[in-house]
């Protein structure tokens, strides 16, 4: 079988928005709400009223520093922040500005030529989604009992005294799961993601798809999704080896921790904060020499097609982690060697909303701080953001080239992104010594020489390369 991922997000450099957190408007809300909490450190309960609107006077920032492409977290209807709790997954949340919102964020990221994935919650919904709340109010009578896994009466959705007597993720008395072996709710599900497809996003990010184990149903979700737009980009969350999901008949790309894992491991090394990792399954710990994480990306890189690979979405740090400069103990120089390895990578480069100005946060709710005040802003973190994707954009080796681990001695990581036509060189020096290495570029038949980042030297001498690096440096070379 040949496999098809879209075109596009090999050539996209993706932004992660928090709604809630990202930027705030001066509209009037349809539903004008009471009091909201202080654009300022976020509480794991109540909302700071960030909005579409905001987010639709800050696409002229994204567009500046490179972004094409939106993955939202939920944005429908929900008692609470995270909206990863559904009531109506047709209405976008009226605190974000309703449906009205949504459709002229999509026509201003469009204009921009820039594509909007949603979050698909898809797994489970809450105590307030109607056909749930039927049955706590009629019980056995409820002629939605069969969208759920109900086990017993009577139902105890909020005291935790009691059992619940109904399957909830993460036994989160919240979060009733949904039934998926019944036909209705399999084809309620495939008709949200038809329509809201229909109203223009370009894909959806699934929420632990690995919890539906109905079969064929992520098959019939991909052919339904890909039946609208061939190019619609189907993600999956989904932080361990993904192969049983990855074999073209399903999602397109998962969110690549087994990426996040080694690179934290190989540039922050010692500095990371175990306690702010231990819990997840990524794995940025223990420290990787430049061997270690040689043997890691080979492990990813083995795993799945290379139609696959190149649509992965990599990412750093998320809103189910600390953000990366705090897991590095604040140090500035592992967030930019992590971030040279994330922009020169293969898969589609994702930023955590503020990363690119060097907002810190411990885990959840910190790290899911509000975007700062530009006078907060750490502008070489910007600076070399913009650099890099800039970059990535100019040379199609560094978004579909092939991938050549060149070197790996020590700290030293070394490889090659190649095409036909361009061949780059990627060295990181993630050691806290100068080093000098010569590298022997193989079938490399024209040897970059040109620095096109970083700091460092190279010459070219008889089919090597001889590098000398700084202390926790990058360097990119091209022809």
């Amino acid at each position: 079988m040949q496999i098809q991922t879209p075109d596009w997000v090999k050539h996209a450099v993706f932004y992660q928005i928090f709604p809630d957190r990202f930027a705030k408007s001066d509209r009037p809300h349809q539903w004008p709400p009471g009091p909201l909490e202080p654009w300022s450190d976020p509480h794991l309960q109540g909302y700071k009223g960030g909005d579409l609107w905001g987010i639709i006077d800050k696409l002229d920032y994204l567009q500046d520093l490179g972004i094409n492409a939106i993955y939202f977290t939920p944005i429908f209807q929900s008692a609470c922040n995270h909206r990863y709790h559904t009531h109506d997954y047709y209405q976008v949340d009226p605190l974000l500005g309703g449906n009205q919102a949504f459709t002229a964020l999509i026509e201003a990221a469009h204009q921009r030529q820039i594509k909007i994935v949603l979050d698909g919650v898809f797994n489970h919904a809450s105590r307030g989604f109607f056909f749930f709340n039927d049955i706590l109010e009629n019980g056995p009578h409820s002629p939605w009992l069969d969208w759920f896994k109900i086990e017993d009466w009577p139902l105890s959705a909020y005291d935790g005294s009691k059992p619940a007597n109904y399957v909830s993720w993460a036994n989160i008395r919240s979060l009733p799961q949904f039934n998926h072996d019944n036909p209705a709710v399999r084809e309620y599900i495939m008709a949200i993601a038809e329509y809201w497809l229909n109203q223009g996003i370009d894909g959806w990010r699934l929420d632990v798809p690995f919890e539906v184990k109905t079969p064929g149903f992520w098959q019939e979700f991909r052919q339904r999704v890909k039946a609208i737009n061939p190019e619609a980009y189907i993600v999956g969350e989904v932080w361990v080896d993904a192969r049983e999901w990855l074999d073209g008949t399903q999602f397109d790309g998962v969110m690549n921790y087994l990426f996040t894992g080694p690179t934290i491991a190989f540039t922050a090394g010692s500095r990371v904060r175990v306690e702010l990792v231990e819990k997840h399954d990524y794995d940025p710990y223990p420290p990787l020499d430049a061997a270690g994480y040689a043997e890691k990306i080979t492990e990813v890189l083995n795993l799945y097609p290379w139609e696959i690979q190149l649509t992965q979405l990599n990412l750093l740090d998320s809103h189910d982690t600390a953000r990366l400069v705090t897991i590095a103990s604040d140090d500035l120089a592992s967030v930019h060697l992590a971030t040279i390895l994330l922009m020169t990578g293969v898969g589609a480069p994702s930023i955590y909303y503020g990363d690119e100005v060097g907002l810190p946060g411990e885990e959840d709710p910190d790290c899911r701080r509000v975007f700062p005040a530009e006078a907060d802003w750490n502008l070489d973190v910007l600076a070399y953001h913009k650099q890099l994707i800039a970059l990535r954009h100019n040379h199609p080796a560094l978004r579909v080239g092939d991938y050549q681990i060149l070197a790996a001695q020590d700290m030293v990581y070394v490889f090659a992104r190649t095409l036909p036509e361009e061949d780059i060189i990627v060295a990181v020096n993630a050691g806290t010594e100068a080093a000098e290495l010569v590298v022997d570029v193989g079938t490399i038949s024209s040897p970059p020489h040109q620095i096109l980042y970083g700091s460092g030297e190279v010459s070219w001498q008889e089919g090597s390369l001889t590098l000398r690096l700084p202390p926790r440096s990058g360097l990119i070379v091209g022809n």
